[in-house]
């Protein structure tokens, strides 16, 4: 199956803290790899205000993973960030060719 890119956006619930942050952010990075992907770039945003408050948090810890990889990876990329209680939105999406 051939490797496609795509963008993984997603926001940790502040209430977790920078660091935790940052070590989910460094998680999942390596996940990509450890799933036969390839990460292209990683962009910690920090912490931002929301647009509009998700389970009342009115910020939160913004990261964009943009990596390589086949349709087994974004499944188990969907899988864990739903079972992640640290993250509080994401969304994976497939950039176009």
């Amino acid at each position: 199956m051939p490797f496609r890119n795509y963008e993984l956006m997603y926001i940790v619930r502040p209430d977790a803290g920078n660091e935790v942050a940052r070590e989910r952010a460094a998680h999942y990075r390596d996940m990509v790899g450890e799933l036969g992907g390839t990460v292209n770039e990683l962009d910690e945003w920090g912490t931002r205000r929301l647009a509009y408050p998700i389970d009342d948090h009115e910020e939160g810890y913004y990261v964009i993973l943009d990596f390589a990889g086949d349709e087994e990876i974004t499944l188990e990329m969907d899988r864990r960030m739903k079972l992640d209680d640290t993250v509080i939105r994401f969304m994976l999406i497939k950039q176009e060719e």
